[in-house]
């Protein structure tokens, strides 16, 4: 390997929404989640509502309209 090209390998904090902190190693000193393995629905067993950035109002307000192809056909 070459000298002095390489990012330095550090402890690194991880720190999760929901409050829950882990130590790792990494080339950043610290990293912030959204979920992780205590929140998260698959491993807790927990359903747990995340919306992060309105993303669910954003798709029903661009599916709100009336489209062809989405409407049911009157008979």
């Amino acid at each position: 390997m070459k000298e002095n090209i390489h990012p330095k390998y550090n402890e690194t904090v991880v720190k999760c929404g929901c409050g829950n902190t882990f130590s790792t190693r990494s080339t950043r000193k610290e990293i912030v989640v959204d979920v992780c393995n205590v929140c998260h629905p698959f491993y807790s067993g927990k359903e747990r509502f995340v919306d992060s950035g309105g993303r669910i109002e954003k798709f029903k307000n661009k599916f709100a309209g009336n489209y062809a192809s989405l409407s049911k056909k009157k008979k």
